[in-house]
Parts: structure tokens; sequence; C-alpha cells
């Protein structure tokens, strides 16, 4: 059986071919382009004044980055306003109780902050993390969202190490995980160092809301929210001590106005080893008067042996 009725249907089927093997060879270019640009950190950094407002109209000259105590160069510095992707982690296992509608009404106050550009997903966690609404711009809940009860155990380092794997999928340069938790992680399967990891791959900044009950003893309390405080402070997030009430309305307005104007930065690391060892990160001001936020760090490649 011929399968050309004449010569103008086999060049056309050649031309077809050859089209294709050129767009395979531009994707193929493109990866390594990709792989390339991996060596990149990229640093998104809040600037706040005394009164807690972010910062604005900084230049680039003004910042210096120190990577391990030696001065980077900076490659890339941008400012203006820009979209993010973030992801609400609602902790809804048994430790939480009546606490769960709590937590819903403090992602109800985050979404009507976002903007148009913005997406934001919205996961539970107990004995597991599960998707309840995906990446959308929505400024509503889900029906699905309101169905949420507490049960079972607690999984945070995963659910944290669940979001950032979800934002490094994003095209977004700021990207952000709010959690809702009372910190008392009980099953996890990762370690809270691999969660963290997993957010500075992903350049997430985490924020951490205690939504732990006042009933709970002192120390255990204590030790709860230090592993919250840890996610935020590590990541150059910020720890929200209260669930509710009007600092916990102005800490979540706070948030979504500094992830709209964050300075991000980015350098390529003069210390080229892939060694896999943590690199500590010290961003630095020339100007009085202003605190930095940014994450402390990033755990450098480690080659495959």
């Amino acid at each position: 059986m011929n399968l050309f009725s004449n010569k103008d249907s086999f060049y056309h089927f050649l031309s077809v071919v050859f089209l294709l093997l050129v767009t395979t060879s531009l994707y193929s270019q493109d990866e390594e382009i990709i792989s390339v640009d991996s060596n990149l950190v990229i640093l998104n950094a809040t600037i706040t004044d005394k009164n807690g407002k972010p910062a604005a109209k900084l230049n680039q000259s003004q910042f210096e980055i120190y990577e391990d105590g030696k001065k980077q160069e900076i490659a890339f510095f941008e400012t203006q306003k820009t979209p993010y992707a973030a992801v609400i982690l609602i902790d809804t296992s048994g430790s939480m109780e009546q606490r769960v509608s709590l937590a819903r009404s403090a992602a109800i106050k985050f979404l009507e902050g976002i903007r148009v550009e913005d997406n934001v997903a919205i996961y539970n966690f107990d004995s597991e993390v599960k998707l309840v609404q995906d990446f959308s711009n929505m400024r509503d809940l889900l029906p699905q969202v309101f169905n949420l009860r507490a049960k079972g155990w607690t999984v945070l380092n995963d659910a944290i190490y669940k979001a950032a794997k979800e934002l490094g999928k994003r095209v977004e340069k700021r990207k952000a995980i709010i959690v809702l938790s009372d910190g008392a992680d009980t099953r996890s399967g990762h370690s809270s160092s691999k969660a963290l990891n997993a957010a500075s791959a992903a350049n997430a900044t985490i924020y951490t809301v205690d939504m732990s009950s006042i009933n709970i003893g002192g120390k255990a309390r204590m030790q709860n929210r230090g592993i919250l405080k840890k996610y935020a402070q590590r990541t150059g997030g910020k720890f929200i001590s209260t669930p509710g009430g009007r600092e916990m309305r102005d800490a979540f307005e706070n948030i979504v106005n500094e992830l709209g104007i964050q300075y991000t930065l980015g350098y390529y690391p003069s210390n080229i080893k892939r060694d896999g060892k943590w690199r500590k990160i010290e961003l630095k001001l020339n100007s009085d008067g202003l605190n930095v936020r940014t994450r402390e760090g990033y755990k450098a490649p480690k080659n495959k042996r």
C-alpha cells in the first residue's frame, strides 16, 4: 500500500519530521540552560522600618550578600511588585479539637488580601497531607474546606515538605507557606531539617501561626512554639503568636503586603563545591533603622556517586 499519493504529500511528511526534530533540539537546549541557572541562589528579602512597615525605594547598591562570611557579587535584583504563590496548611489533627474552625477563619482572612495575579492552594494535614483547594486566585473557600474535622496524628514536617515540593513547580519567584498549627508533630516521615531543606530549595518563606490551646502545659507549649518559630526564622518568615483577634488580622495583612513588595536578589556562589554542606547567608543593608528578614542559608547540591 502506498502511504503517499504524490510527491507533494511525501515532501510535506519530510518537512513535518524536520520540524519535530528542530523542536526537540530546542527543548533540549532549554533544559541545559535551566540546569546551568539552577546554580543561582535566590533570596526574597523583607525590609521593614521601625514600625514594621515594608520599606520601599531601596536600590541594589544598598545591599550586600555574604555566604559563609565571604562577600558575593549580586547578579540579580528586582524590586517591583510581582505575583506570588502560597500554600496554606491547616492542621486538622486530633490535638486541634475545636480550633479547626479558628484555623479556617484565619485562612479566610489571608485569602481576603490576595490579588488577582496571586495563586494560593490549601492543604489540610493530620495523619496524612491532603489537597482541599488547588492553586487559584479565589478569595472564597470551597465547600470541602468547611467539612474539615479534627482527627488523627500530626504530620507537620510532611505537610511543609509537600507544600515546598508543590511550590517548587511554580513559576512565581516569590513563594510562601502559611502554617496554621499547634506545632506538635507526632507522626511525620520527614524530619524538620528535610522539610526546611525542601523549603529552601523552593525558595519558600514560611509564616507560622501558633494555634495551640492555652490549656496545654507550659513546657509542651514552649516546645511546640519553638518548632514553629524555627520554621519561620530559618526561612525569613514570621511567627504569629496568637491565632485570633486584631493582632492576627494585622499580621496577615502585613504578610500579604510584604509578599507583594519583597526585594528579590540572586547570586552565583563563589564556592562552587558540590559537597552537600550548609551555607550560611547574611544579607546586609547599609541603611540605619531598617530590619532585614530573609532565609538564613541553603544546603549546597551534592554530586551523586
